[in-house]
């Protein structure tokens, strides 16, 4: 599994809501330069957390974006599923987003990859923005 820039900054940015929850709404311009995101870039991801129901927004002075969930409730499986899909490191192994691939021409190779897959969406379906806030 190789995470993507837009899940690097995903979880970045909800590291930082999570941690700031208490304060309100968070503006994009302070959320980008804490955690040094392009600020155009933090706007698509956020827009799809939005989407996904992870953050709400609001307008005007006071506005900004924080959660729409407890950072206890959202695990980072989700979010890297979200901006990316499948944690599988092969479609063939992929639980949600499986596609034929060469390697299942070989069962052990197969068994070695569930394997893989099954470590990495354990730990990140364990873990939660809460415990990384």
């Amino acid at each position: 599994m190789r995470l993507s820039r837009r899940s690097e900054y995903a979880c970045l940015a909800l590291i930082e809501l999570s941690a700031t929850q208490e304060e309100g709404f968070v503006k994009v311009r302070e959320l980008a330069e804490r955690k040094e995101i392009p600020r155009e870039f933090l706007v698509q991801i956020l827009l799809r957390l939005k989407n996904a129901g992870y953050v709400r927004s609001a307008r005007g002075a006071a506005g900004g974006y924080q959660l729409a969930k407890s950072p206890g409730q959202i695990t980072v499986a989700e979010i890297v599923r979200l901006m990316d899909g499948a944690l599988a490191p092969v479609g063939s192994v992929s639980q949600f987003f499986y596609d034929h691939t060469p390697i299942e021409k070989s069962p052990k190779l197969v068994r070695l990859f569930t394997k893989i897959r099954d470590y990495v969406a354990k730990t990140l379906e364990k873990t939660t923005f809460q415990d990384l806030a």
